[in-house]
């Protein structure tokens, strides 16, 4: 391990304690080091980076892992939010094992990414997003539905009157999509899931979509909608716009420390299936 990035949630004082004391131990090791809030712009100091650890919660990784786009930076999350599905160790397991991932332990999990860009009057909008959970389309004041149609490499899936629809990645199917009744996904499926939010007058089935495929999410004349990235940036949507979702170029790698099937046990502690 030659430079070791260490980043934290800005507004948990846990968070950069943890960070900090994380700091100290990896320079007492005597490798490199560089210590950021998750806010910051990390993708400077990535270029270089072989780890990145993140204190915080999902927020925190879903933030790490655009920020280091292009770079090929594993990730680590360290649990001090409050679902936990994207972070991999507590607090007292990382200073524990710390000495052993500095030396190479762990093996990595490559996770799917998604790209959007939004089409306006048939012209494509400078900004373009990278996803590692879900983008949304959703309405744009409370009490209002949107008109939407759904489409898959060019053909219509679905016509909607809803609260939104969730474009979501493997890692996101156990986000935004599984509150509104998504499957789970394996965390490194390539599939892409499209789940509605609450259709009126219609089932709200999701549908998996074969890796690769290409979503465009049109908004209907005279509606207002909301482009949500990873739960950031809004951007806000007219009548007619396009918003087309496809699997980026890009993909996050995690740090692993343990077996594959350690997933399941996550979603099944988090979603109390399991008596233990």
């Amino acid at each position: 391990m030659n430079k070791v990035g260490i980043t934290y949630h800005p507004k948990s004082e846990a968070a950069r304690g943890v960070a900090e004391e994380v700091a100290r131990r990896v320079a007492a090791a005597g490798v490199d080091h560089w210590l950021a809030s998750a806010w910051d712009d990390g993708a400077s100091r990535a270029a270089d980076t072989d780890l990145l650890i993140c204190c915080g919660g999902d927020g925190t990784v879903l933030r790490a892992a655009r920020a280091v786009i292009p770079h090929p930076v594993a990730l680590l999350g360290v649990n001090l939010g409050r679902v936990g599905f994207l972070t991999e160790i507590t607090p007292p397991e990382l200073f524990e094992r710390l000495d052993k991932i500095l030396a190479g332990a762990g093996r990595i999990e490559t996770r799917t990414m998604i790209e959007t860009e939004t089409i306006r009057g048939g012209e494509e909008l400078r900004e373009h997003f990278h996803a590692l959970n879900d983008v949304v389309v959703g309405r744009a004041a409370i009490g209002r539905t949107v008109q939407f149609t759904v489409r898959t490499d060019d053909t219509l899936i679905g016509s909607y009157r809803a609260d939104g629809v969730i474009v979501a990645t493997a890692t996101g199917s156990t986000a935004y999509s599984l509150s509104v009744g998504g499957p789970i996904l394996h965390p490194e499926s390539r599939e892409i899931l499209v789940t509605p939010v609450a259709p009126h007058l219609a089932p709200a089935n999701s549908i998996v979509l074969a890796a690769g495929s290409l979503v465009e999410v049109q908004i209907a004349p005279r509606q207002a909608a909301i482009l949500s990235v990873d739960g950031e940036p809004d951007l806000d949507l007219a009548g007619g716009d396009i918003v087309r979702v496809r699997t980026s170029q890009h993909v996050a790698r995690f740090l692993r420390l343990g077996p594959p099937g350690d997933f399941f046990l996550r979603v099944g502690r988090r979603l109390n299936w399991l008596n233990e």
